[in-house]
């Protein structure tokens, strides 16, 4: 289990708030957690992390100028030297005197109060998963991901099953075979797959704040928003998407559905003859450590997607992009935030990650959290 940082720590992300700076403190740090909430090996926390610093940043710059209603009113600690050494050098561009005094005991006060809304959310909790079987049978002894979350306490939604969705389509089912013999053409040496399709597979093998939050930035310096405008773009972002993953970690351990890589593998087992088993059959790549339904990158885009587009719209934009690690070298561009919406819901299939069902149902509970967020968070002030 990881650490969250101190609330000092938290704190100085947010100092610089109130006192004039040569760019935008809301992107600065954004950009500077990003690669640091990257490294968590599991991925829901960080979305938290990002929605814990982004709350705080919004209450801080809301407080200065009030224009929307305030919300309710930890980064590992091995990063804490890092982030001071970054603190302090960002502070060096601030001319010492009382505003940036002000600005310091205003982001300690904001941090402080943040975290004290969120003891006890139920992030820290052990995980307690119990895998289904029978006496002596072997079961895969990997650590799942998230088994916790679902009972975590959302930042906006009344509880992580407020949108589960009805079950997975019958085993017995033409809707089943049609889903499993659509991913089964996309195993691991798949003829069918093409260069392109690959390709899209590996660059959303990434995952985290950091597949839609640099389409943000660079759609809110293209748009020219301003500081306290970013930080309530990146508030309801973060809270709309750590809200969506767990939700979908909820239906997921929920419904307790199988992978593709199991359910292929098992073919002659689902009692459908339409679906003939591959003993050896294998994903693009590896499969994730939970269950298969709903699809968690689909639910993300979309509800992401959907705060992006109450800001910037619908229509063609200037070009944006999106590189990853998982794809050295591959750089996917869009005008559109429909198109960023849909593709990973393509790459998942594409990956012999997800049914194209599954898709489906994670993108609509995408799109219902992100309108939710908006409609119930950080709303102007009448």
């Amino acid at each position: 289990m990881r650490h969250l940082v101190s609330a000092l720590t938290l704190s100085l992300l947010v100092l610089g708030l109130a006192v004039p700076v040569a760019a935008d403190v809301i992107t600065d740090w954004n950009e500077k957690a990003q690669p640091i909430v990257a490294a968590y090996s599991l991925a829901a926390p960080a979305y938290r992390d990002m929605a814990l610093m982004h709350v705080a940043m919004f209450q801080c710059v809301n407080a200065i100028e009030p224009l929307w209603q305030p919300y309710k009113t930890k980064l590992h600690p091995s990063d804490a030297a890092k982030l001071d050494a970054m603190l302090k050098e960002y502070l060096a561009q601030i001319p010492d005197g009382q505003a940036k005094s002000d600005g310091i005991a205003l982001g300690l006060r904001v941090a402080d109060g943040v975290l004290t809304l969120r003891v006890g959310d139920g992030a820290d909790a052990p995980d307690a998963y119990r895998p289904r079987t029978t006496p002596g049978r072997y079961v895969a002894t990997a650590p799942v991901i998230g088994p916790m979350w679902p009972k975590v306490t959302p930042f906006v939604l009344n509880d992580m099953a407020q949108f589960r969705p009805g079950p997975p389509v019958a085993l017995k089912s033409q809707a089943w075979a049609d889903a499993y013999n659509e991913i089964k053409q996309f195993g691991k040496n798949s003829t069918t797959r093409t260069a392109l399709q690959t390709e899209t597979g590996r660059l959303w093998f990434y995952t985290g704040p950091s597949t839609f939050m640099p389409i943000a930035i660079q759609l809110s310096r293209a748009r020219q928003l301003g500081v306290a405008e970013n930080a309530r773009l990146c508030a309801l972002l973060s809270m709309a998407t750590h809200d969506a993953i767990g939700a979908v970690l909820e239906a997921k351990y929920h419904y307790e559905f199988w992978r593709p890589v199991t359910a292929i593998r098992n073919g002659d087992i689902d009692g459908n003859p339409k679906t003939e088993r591959d003993a050896t059959w294998e994903p693009l790549g590896p499969t994730p450590m939970h269950p298969e339904y709903p699809c968690a990158h689909c639910i993300v885009a979309h509800a992401a997607g959907t705060v992006m587009q109450a800001f910037f719209g619908t229509g063609p934009r200037p070009e944006f992009t999106l590189t990853a690690p998982t794809a050295p070298g591959v750089t996917h561009r869009w005008t559109r935030l429909e198109d960023f919406m849909d593709e990973p819901s393509n790459a998942r299939i594409w990956a012999g990650i997800h049914y194209r069902f599954s898709t489906t149902v994670g993108a609509d509970m995408g799109r219902k959290i992100g309108a939710y967020t908006l409609e119930h968070a950080l709303k102007p002030l009448k």
